[in-house]
């Protein structure tokens, strides 16, 4: 099983150089990184993990500038975002970004998606939060008519651009429905995201792999009716702590990568974890 990892990278943690480095040096998958823009200090939106919202979140780096940076001092290091607030960017803005580091990358790029938790956070973007998984939905259509081989207009319910010359492109070629990077949805399990994951993903980002066992069949019955290839399902638990069982129970569910978590701390510490973490490679 390929593991890799996700931590949030903020002013005050390891750099994402150094981190990436170290990375590839021992053999991880990939490397992932989370987004926030901001944190209102005015919100009432929970913490969904419970308790006071931890310092790093309103210290987060932006992850394609620092996945960049990883980039550019690694060679076979995957990178990924956990996750991209879709709904929360100018989508013709987030179509070159995530194809520009894709191509620099030579195609080691995953943009990993999610509707977000942060009602305070998305309305300073200007997002309608009942709306925000069919904005999420509309503008991924629109990205896809960006990266396609030839120019392609796209009329959305929320937006909408002309038929363009609009390059790089995205390293990895159309696979079904998919266009662009490997493209994996964040969220708890339920029949509007696997319907969502089935129309225009490659799979899914469970936060924490719980509950897998009974998940995963419903995704994958969603995904046949949906006439996609089974074998091209990916399921990636996401912000995990390993231990040897857990990694085995996703092996035996057929889960092929695993992303551990880790804190967001200082480079000795981080680079203790990775050395505890290393015999699980």
């Amino acid at each position: 099983m390929r593991l890799a990892v996700t931590i949030f990278l903020t002013d005050e943690t390891i750099t994402p150089t150094r981190l990436a480095r170290e990375l590839e040096q021992r053999g991880f998958a990939g490397l992932y990184l989370p987004e926030h823009t901001h944190i209102p200090v005015e919100r009432t939106s929970p913490y969904p993990a419970g308790g006071d919202l931890p310092r790093e979140y309103g210290r987060t780096l932006d992850p394609f500038v620092a996945l960049g940076q990883a980039a550019a001092v690694t060679e076979r290091l995957a990178l990924g975002t956990g996750i991209t607030l879709v709904a929360q960017h100018d989508p013709i803005d987030l179509a070159k970004q995530v194809a520009t580091l894709d191509h620099l990358s030579g195609g080691r790029f995953t943009l990993g998606i999610g509707y977000g938790w942060n009602v305070e956070e998305a309305a300073d973007h200007g997002v309608e939060w009942r709306t925000r998984r069919e904005l999420t939905r509309d503008r991924m259509a629109l990205m896809r008519a960006l990266w396609a081989d030839e120019p392609t207009a796209y009329e959305g319910e929320f937006g909408s651009v002309r038929a363009s010359s609009a390059y790089p492109k995205p390293v990895q070629k159309a696979r079904g429905p998919v266009v662009g990077p490997r493209t994996l949805i964040g969220g708890a399990a339920g029949p509007k995201l696997f319907a969502h994951i089935s129309e225009y993903a490659d799979g899914w980002l469970p936060i924490g792999g719980r509950g897998l066992s009974e998940s995963l069949p419903a995704l994958r019955s969603v995904w046949a009716d949906a006439g996609r290839d089974p074998a091209a399902l990916q399921v990636v638990p996401y912000a995990v702590q390993p231990t040897p069982g857990k990694l085995a129970h996703y092996a035996e569910l057929g889960i092929e990568e695993a992303v551990v978590q880790l804190p967001s701390v200082g480079e000795a510490e981080v680079l203790g974890l990775l050395d505890q973490y290393t015999p699980y490679l």
